[in-house]
């Protein structure tokens, strides 16, 4: 993403009162850390297109021969291998091979890639677009049969509980263009779990019945590129920002999706003691120059798949985006490559409110 695409923050209203003030000092506005974040949501798509470079690696074999529509292909030893072309509903995958040539089957209580929800055979499908010698799908053309046949099949598989927003992606694997070649016209799709470069990340237990809530572990450092975040990094490593702790929403709301406003507000509170006590300090966060913020509120989508969980982050903003930061907020840190200035103790009464991203900071105490 270039920097014209970066997110433009406004202008922060002036608190009303010496709690406000506090507040605004303390934390990044709802709204902006809605628009902020879209960053990774787009990272999310361009993980789901590039997985399709990914899905069609399998070694390639073309002295193959094909078949007769709706004749099954046994793809034992062929390039699919055994385990794609046996590979059924509820049944786990796992490779190490960047081609994933080295696919195989796995108990989906261990670490694995991709879980399978449906089994698609294009074969059925009228017309020569599948048929006997026909060519192999180019990315765009699997994209569109990830869209068309994946997401209806995932959401039935899970009971119509998926999470659009959740932490894992609707994936599709294709038997490669050796596979094609020998007749092999079945596509897996499935549940994965994937990085905004597109590379899987391992997924432990059955999606099913698990909370798809889209957070990382206290301690967790999300890189940075660009002044937007990216994906989990070492944090002794540039990155956009730190993880601070975990909400579980379950513990203040029940029954029906609450309303983006009460999230809002329980959010920003329950994050304020998080990050104090994550630090040590109420004053830690003050004296090394960050912001905490909440990750988005819940939609009421979410929600009803099942979603409960947010993640309270702590970081620098920028004139665009973030300010990259080196080392854990626990120690000592560097933002933009230089230690933090404390700022000077604030006035009994009277405080200036730490500028969000984009927003230039204010010349006079707000009254």
């Amino acid at each position: 993403m270039s920097e014209d695409d970066a997110v433009q923050e406004p202008t922060p209203d002036p608190p009303e009162s010496a709690h406000d003030d506090e507040t605004s000092r303390r934390h990044m506005s709802a709204s902006t850390t809605r628009r902020v974040l879209a960053a990774v949501a787009i990272g999310a798509i361009v993980a789901a297109i590039a997985t399709i470079f990914i899905a069609g690696g399998f070694r390639k074999d073309h002295d193959l021969t094909t078949r007769p529509p709706g004749e099954k292909v046994d793809s034992t030893g062929a390039v699919a291998g055994e385990a794609f072309g046996t590979a059924k509903q509820g049944e786990c995958l796992t490779w190490t091979a960047v081609d994933a040539s080295d696919i195989g089957k796995v108990d989906c209580s261990e670490p694995h890639q991709f879980e399978v929800a449906a089994e698609i055979d294009l074969s059925e499908y009228p017309g020569s677009e599948f048929g006997p010698g026909s060519k192999f799908p180019g990315v765009l053309r699997f994209t569109e049969l990830q869209s068309e046949h994946c997401l209806p099949a995932v959401q039935q598989y899970l009971s119509s509980h998926f999470d659009p927003k959740g932490k894992f992606d609707v994936g599709l694997i294709n038997p490669g263009e050796g596979g094609w070649a020998a007749g092999e016209r079945t596509l897996r799709c499935g549940l994965k779990f994937a990085k905004t470069n597109g590379e899987y990340l391992p997924i432990t237990g059955p999606v099913t019945g698990q909370d798809q809530s889209k957070v990382w572990d206290t301690g967790i450092c999300i890189g940075i590129s660009q002044n937007l975040p990216t994906d989990p990094v070492d944090c002794a490593k540039p990155h956009a920002f730190e993880v601070a702790g975990v909400v579980d929403l379950a513990a203040q709301f029940q029954g029906a999706p609450p309303s983006v406003e009460d999230q809002d507000k329980f959010l920003a509170e329950t994050c304020a003691k998080t990050v104090d006590q994550y630090l040590g300090s109420p004053d830690a966060l003050r004296n090394k120059t960050l912001t905490l913020f909440p990750d988005e509120a819940l939609s009421a989508e979410s929600w009803l798949s099942g979603s409960r969980k947010v993640n309270c982050f702590i970081g620098k903003g920028a004139t665009e985006g973030f300010a990259p930061i080196v080392n854990s907020a626990k120690g000592d840190i560097l933002i933009d490559g230089q230690p933090p200035v404390p700022p000077p103790p604030v006035p009994e009464g009277r405080s200036l409110p730490t500028p969000l991203p984009g927003a230039p900071a204010p010349t006079t105490a707000p009254r």
